[in-house]
């Protein structure tokens, strides 16, 4: 009864949209509801620490993400499909995505890569030019090229769940 008290006063408390869309959050578009899960992230989080510590933690991890959206939104190969996409909503959960497959403490709350990319047609040749941006983004951070290894072999799997055609 109580537990349900507060989380009625917490709802009472957040705008409309963000009540009625939990998983957007403040400067975020409204997203439709969906079960959030560490099953939507897409690949197994490392053991240890000693991949975080090769992205430099949560802030090596978070500029990477920054340098990489950058990078995308403006990209003259691939910068069209993230036209219209709600880049602050993009950024957070790729930010959550790779700390938490880097283990670096975060949760993940975005939805599964399948149900995130659907229908944006995406293709082969896309997706290998967003894993050369995202190279770019964590050669420029200082990963060690043994580590980009380790992560892009994480996120390969996921290309089934992403491309579209």
């Amino acid at each position: 009864m109580m537990l349900a008290m507060i989380a009625a006063i917490a709802l009472a408390a957040l705008p409309a949209q963000q009540a009625a869309h939990p998983h957007a959050m403040p400067g975020e578009e409204a997203v439709d509801p969906y079960t959030a899960s560490a099953a939507n992230v897409g690949a197994r989080a490392f053991t240890g620490d000693r991949m975080a510590n090769a992205f430099h933690g949560k802030s090596g991890i978070k500029r990477i993400v920054d340098g990489l959206v950058a990078r995308a939104y403006a990209d003259a190969v691939i910068g069209s499909i993230f036209e219209g996409q709600d880049r602050v909503r993009l950024t957070r959960t790729l930010h959550e995505q790779f700390c938490f497959i880097l283990n670096a403490g975060c949760v993940y709350t975005g939805r599964a890569m399948k149900s995130s990319h659907k229908d944006l047609g995406i293709q082969h040749a896309d997706m290998n030019r967003l894993v050369e941006l995202l190279q770019d983004a964590m050669r420029e951070e200082g990963v060690a090229f043994a580590a980009q290894n380790r992560f892009l072999s994480k996120l390969a799997p996921m290309r089934g769940d992403i491309v579209e055609r």
